[in-house]
């Protein structure tokens, strides 16, 4: 049986999210614990918290909702492919040593290496390399970072790429410790009406 890895950080009240975001909490509303007969709870967060996807509508005027996305984006082959770039850089076509076999990429970075301690100088990826993936097939490319675009960008130059190449965004996960190689991603959203992201929980199998 093939084995399943998780890289999806765990959700709780010390994850961070971006900088003006809503942050996670959870209210316990009826708890078995001070003798209610079950335990029943809230939530409230960003879209964009944890590991999550994107949706067009996040980066483009009248761009589709989570709800609207084509599942096939988030299920099936994937390389995980490990790049040298430094802290606060673009990932270009020339970083990418690994031989492609499969149509979705996720790009581990090490930029980006606690959920609870953030740091603004974490790696993106360049237009270039986005429309350079496309053009090879590959329909979904993610991320071990908070965003395809770096920090600073208001432009969001490598987001517009996904959008004029209508490809799938994976941001936030956890590859730590995940070898180079190809995998089964696994990474539904959240069937959110008008959504503009969702939290994912993503894995690989192994294959």
């Amino acid at each position: 049986m093939a084995s399943l890895i998780d890289i999806s950080p765990v959700i709780d009240a010390a994850i961070h999210v971006w900088p003006g975001d809503t942050p996670f909490v959870r209210t316990i509303n009826l708890d078995m614990n001070a003798g209610a007969n079950l335990t029943l709870s809230d939530i409230r967060t960003t879209v964009h918290v944890g590991a999550h996807t994107d949706a067009p509508s996040h980066y483009l005027a009248n761009g589709a909702d989570v709800a609207s996305r084509d599942l096939e984006f988030y299920i099936g082959a994937c390389n995980v492919i490990h790049v040298d770039v430094a802290r606060g850089a673009r990932i270009y076509p020339r970083d990418v040593k690994a031989v492609l076999t499969a149509p979705r990429v996720l790009f581990r970075t090490g930029t980006f290496p606690d959920p609870r301690n953030w740091n603004d100088d974490f790696a993106s990826l360049s237009p270039e390399l986005v429309d350079d993936l496309h053009a090879r097939g590959v329909i979904l490319i993610g991320i071990d970072t908070p965003s395809v675009d770096p920090f600073e960008s208001k432009a969001l130059e490598a987001h517009q790429a996904f959008g004029r190449n209508d490809m799938a965004i994976l941001e936030g996960l956890v590859l730590d410790g995940v070898e180079e190689g190809e995998y089964e991603l696994i990474a539904l959203p959240l069937r959110i009406q008008g959504a503009d992201g969702s939290p994912v929980r993503a894995v690989l199998r192994s294959r």
